[in-house]
């Protein structure tokens, strides 16, 4: 019976040790199956990088939508000349005003007169700086519209004259071309808006006070969703000052996306 009792006992410690060894050896198999980068759900193993880069990136949020265009106002100068005018709109990116400008002509062109403005809509549009700071800053965007940068290299006498829209701030400003030009700067004081800009007159030389209040006189707006600045336009021009008639565009006429007349086809 003490043999057999022995041999029992010799019998089970001998099935542990196989117990641990067969465990030992399972753990090493799954050892060596691992790698790093290799994913479970990864077919054959291949990194889940590389699957991803296979199919493409897909963003998890919807991209924005684009700006809707901003619609350009009716901007006209009832004014005689043969350059035309052209008007574009826009967000002003360091105020988030919107800011329509109109132009004529070109500064480069001595021999021929030249007008830029700029009309800012917004909560404090009618707060500006000095209106040198003011004439550098709207020539140094020059390229926004399609025209070479300019540089205000002196300035000149300083003014006020009265239009329809109340005081308006003059001041000669000489910009920096092939050929320095002479024009007059102004900048409304009164208006709820802010227009500001310049006025060049023919053969270098800057335009007379009294032109340039015509000229401020003759600006048309119209726009719909501002029937404010609308009316603005709309007013009297002072009647202690006589200006070439001209002709006013008719604002009955529908206006186009893009900010133009329709044509009549009758």
């Amino acid at each position: 019976m003490s043999g057999l009792t022995g041999w029992v006992t010799l019998s089970r410690g001998a099935l542990g040790w196989r117990l641990v060894l067969a465990s030992a050896v399972i753990a090493l198999l799954c050892v060596a199956a691992w790698r790093p980068g290799r994913g479970s759900g990864s077919p054959g193993g291949a990194p889940a990088v590389a699957i991803e880069a296979k199919i493409g990136f897909k963003p998890r949020m919807p991209a924005a939508p684009a700006a809707p265009p901003i619609p350009v106002a009716l901007f006209d100068l009832a004014q005689p000349g043969i350059d035309p005018v052209h008007v574009t709109a826009g967000i002003e990116p360091r105020t988030g005003l919107r800011e329509d400008v109109l132009s004529r002509g070109d500064v480069a062109a001595v021999e021929a007169p030249a007008l830029r403005l700029t009309l800012t809509r917004g909560m404090n549009a009618g707060a500006a700086p000095t209106l040198f700071i003011l004439m550098a800053r709207r020539a140094a965007s020059g390229p926004s519209l399609d025209r070479p940068a300019l540089a205000v290299v002196r300035t000149g006498s300083r003014g006020r004259i009265q239009t329809k829209f109340g005081a308006v701030d003059t001041l000669e400003v000489t910009f920096a071309n092939p050929a320095p030009r002479a024009c007059l700067g102004f900048v409304t004081l009164e208006a709820g808006f802010r227009l500001d800009g310049w006025s060049c007159a023919p053969l270098g030389q800057p335009p007379e006070a009294q032109a340039l209040a015509c000229t401020i006189d003759a600006l048309s707006f119209v726009d719909l969703a501002d029937p404010e600045t609308t009316a603005a336009f709309s007013a009297t021009a002072p009647a202690s000052r006589s200006c070439p008639v001209t002709k006013v565009a008719e604002v009955s006429v529908p206006i186009t996306p893009t900010g133009k007349r329709a044509r009549n086809k009758k």
